[in-house]
């Protein structure tokens, strides 16, 4: 997390897209990012990354989203760098709207968000369904801990007292130890 007061953003947010092959992580990263949607399987080499800022509770946040290759050899990467317990984590179940073809059901999602004390949320990118939320329901709960976490190091910064009180001092010069220069 950055704050920067001469960006044009108030916080960024870095958000890493996890799954299987196939699953619709490119599909959803493109329907919140451009508001397009491409029925063509493309798979996705290595990692990629779409950049969007939204207002949320007042405030600018950049969204740096990463797009993972659904490989084995890139899982790696995602569960050893990205998955300690000060990570936000939100299940997504996309494709709610092939119906005929779904592999896991709602409720199936949601026992799984539930073991791992995490939300759930069924989306579709083709047609548009939650996607946005899903997005800013992540946002906003990683920019709570982030203040959270940042009122919590203030409140735990012991404090200096300051004694402001002026101090008789003989050596004053006539002014009975008052002024700036005791």
């Amino acid at each position: 997390m950055t704050t920067s007061k001469s960006a044009a953003y108030d916080y960024l947010i870095k958000l890493l897209l996890i799954g299987d092959s196939g699953v619709g992580k490119s599909c959803l990263l493109l329907r919140f990012s451009d508001d397009s949607f491409t029925p063509s399987f493309i798979t996705t080499i290595g990692i990629d990354f779409k950049i969007r800022t939204i207002e949320l509770d007042g405030k600018r946040i950049k969204l740096q989203i990463w797009d993972t290759a659904g490989q084995e050899r890139f899982r790696t990467i995602t569960t050893e760098q990205h998955a300690s317990e000060g990570v936000n984590k939100i299940l997504i179940g996309n494709k709610c709207d092939w119906v005929e073809k779904k592999v896991i059901d709602k409720e199936q999602g949601q026992r799984l968000a539930d073991e791992f004390n995490i939300k759930f949320l069924e989306t579709s990118a083709k047609a548009n369904i939650n996607v946005e939320e899903a997005f800013f329901t992540l946002a906003r709960d990683i920019k709570k801990r982030l203040i959270d976490t940042h009122a919590q190091e203030q409140q735990n910064t012991p404090s200096r007292k300051i004694d402001l009180e002026t101090k008789n001092n003989k050596n004053s010069g006539g002014n009975n130890g008052a002024g700036c220069c005791n």
